[in-house]
């Protein structure tokens, strides 16, 4: 926290709870964004079925089932 000094008096010059806050939020949705384009992109290129999920690994999509392509 920034803040001036006089003698009785203090001043801050941040709120760095609201600050961090909004960072907090809109670095979740950057990433949200991110992992849905992601998602789309997998879809769009491959031929596979995918699902979000956490994954031990670290993995954000997930494969589930191959696209077959009726006969």
């Amino acid at each position: 926290i920034v803040e001036l000094r006089f003698p009785s008096l203090s001043i801050p010059l941040s709120r760095p709870a609201v600050n961090k806050d909004f960072r907090d939020h809109a670095e979740q949705q950057h990433i949200a964004a991110q992992q849905k384009a992601a998602l789309q992109h997998a879809h769009a290129h491959s031929s596979g079925f995918f699902i979000t999920q956490d994954s031990s690994f670290g993995n954000l999509i997930l494969p589930v089932l191959p696209r077959l392509e009726p006969e």
